[in-house]
């Protein structure tokens, strides 16, 4: 969550005549103040009204090719939602068939991936995959204490090995658990972690390696299965055993109904957990994550807490405490209202939209291709050599037609390549395609008349975030 700073500003909200019902005058006499209390109360239309016009000024979530997270569920999950907004799940013994139909999730959840034991998979909601993964991280560190209490003891430093391309949460993982994060770095045209890269930053106080199924800097996939045979080896000539722990925040809810073939889950003995991300294409709104662990040996017992549930106990594993229970419900209406012929329309419904307008992005001779949204329904390109402009100005030439396609430079090892992003989801249409592309070849001559690219003529930079 961002951090943010009080304001001593005195400024006040304006209010129009027309919102007050019986006597104008008096709505435009309230300037409720912005940065502080009011004296006195506002009507409810007026307060709704003030609120729902200062949002406007919001992009559109169905034009944020920025954005992984769902903007677009079906009326019947809005008004679910709706309907369970006061729900907490803490609250087993009050809410237990919420309770039970995050149990049902997490069983849908272990058969997907293919948990071995399914009846033995253990697995939790949480508020999106950032929970996830510090919950997986936790019970990695404490796996790895447990096995080296001795050398934790005399002062020996866990560390996390993965690619540089993981999302920041790793990153916070690792400084919140004081875990050393040891990162393997891009290099040429290998944009995420490989199995070479991982087995090389391996020792003996390596508590896991973190493969990504589907990357925000490109939306591809990392190769699990190779990572985890190298890993294999590695053990065989080391006996230093390392498990793996899959973020599949956006792969996840992917590969089982586009890609069954690959192996990348619970049927690889070496991974321990897996994560993914609810709110991103598992297509309901934020926030929801889940995370699983292939058996109760994976996730250490003493971080588990119990609550009174119906007079007995249920475990929980949670950074949170209080939290709703709505996500969750949607969660089990998308499972019920989908089935696997459902989530593989869908899905792929976008990963076609993708291909295609990568497809048709790369005719356009100005740009080129790093993925081409075959994996993830995600693809990155940038700007070839011979043009008088770069992402960021296509990215800022965009975005005045409403459109939010981030650009932004790769980190270590590959700085010198800037990218733009775009992320198809449920909603993004053929048609909203074409109309992307259309707004593009509109402004590509514009583009091309410039001397340079903007930054080069001291014009300042906006890079958008990859999340």
């Amino acid at each position: 969550m961002a951090l943010h700073k009080g304001t001593g500003s005195d400024r006040r909200l304006n209010v129009g005549p027309f919102l007050g019902i019986t006597n104008p005058l008096a709505a435009m006499e309230l300037a409720p103040p912005v940065h502080r209390l009011g004296d006195g109360a506002v009507a409810a239309d007026i307060a709704y009204q003030l609120v729902h016009d200062e949002l406007m000024l919001d992009g559109s979530a169905k034009l944020n090719l920025a954005t992984f997270v769902t903007t677009s569920m079906e009326v019947q999950a809005t008004r679910l939602m709706t309907e369970c907004l006061d729900k907490n799940m803490i609250d087993k013994d009050e809410y237990p068939q919420t309770a039970e139909l995050e149990r049902r999730c997490v069983a849908i959840l272990a058969d997907l991936w293919h948990a071995p034991d399914p009846d033995t998979a253990v697995g939790c909601s949480t508020t999106g995959s950032s929970e996830a993964c510090m919950l997986a991280g936790m019970a990695l560190k404490r796996r790895w204490m447990r096995r080296n209490p001795d050398r934790y003891a005399a002062g020996a430093r866990p560390n996390l090995v993965m690619g540089v391309n993981v999302q920041v949460c790793w990153d916070k993982f690792c400084n919140f658990w004081e875990v050393e994060a040891r990162t393997a770095p891009m290099d040429g045209e290998r944009f995420h972690l490989g199995a070479e890269q991982a087995v090389a930053l391996c020792d003996e106080n390596t508590i896991g390696v973190v493969g990504v199924l589907g990357s925000t800097f490109d939306g591809s996939y990392e190769p699990i299965a190779e990572i985890c045979a190298a890993l294999d080896e590695l053990q065989e000539r080391t006996g230093l055993d390392i498990p793996v722990h899959v973020d599949g925040a956006s792969g996840g809810m992917v590969a089982p109904f586009l890609d069954p073939e690959l192996v990348w889950d619970f049927r690889l003995p070496r991974v321990a957990s897996v994560n993914t991300s609810g709110h991103k294409y598992g297509l309901v709104y934020p926030g929801v994550g889940w995370a699983l662990w292939r058996d109760q040996e994976s996730l250490p017992e003493e971080l588990v807490f119990r609550v009174n549930y119906l007079g007995g106990e249920m475990p929980t594993f949670a950074l949170n405490f209080s939290r709703p229970g709505a996500q969750v419900a949607a969660q089990y209406y998308i499972f019920l209202r989908l089935g696997r012929a459902g989530f593989k329309a869908v899905q792929g419904a976008s990963r076609d939209v993708a291909v295609y307008l990568a497809g048709e992005i790369g005719k356009l001779g100005c740009f080129r291709l790093l993925t081409h949204g075959d994996q993830l329904p995600v693809f990155a390109f940038t700007t070839t050599e011979d043009v008088p402009f770069d992402v960021f100005d296509v990215s800022r030439r965009l975005r005045e037609r409403g459109w939010q396609v981030p650009a932004y430079t790769f980190p270590a090892n590959r700085e010198d390549l800037s990218v733009l992003r775009v992320v198809c989801r449920n909603g993004f249409s053929r048609d909203l395609a074409d109309m992307l592309l259309a707004d593009l070849n509109r402004l590509l001559p514009e583009l091309n008349r410039q001397p340079a690219p903007l930054k080069e003529l001291g014009m300042p930079v906006r890079a958008g975030f990859h999340h």
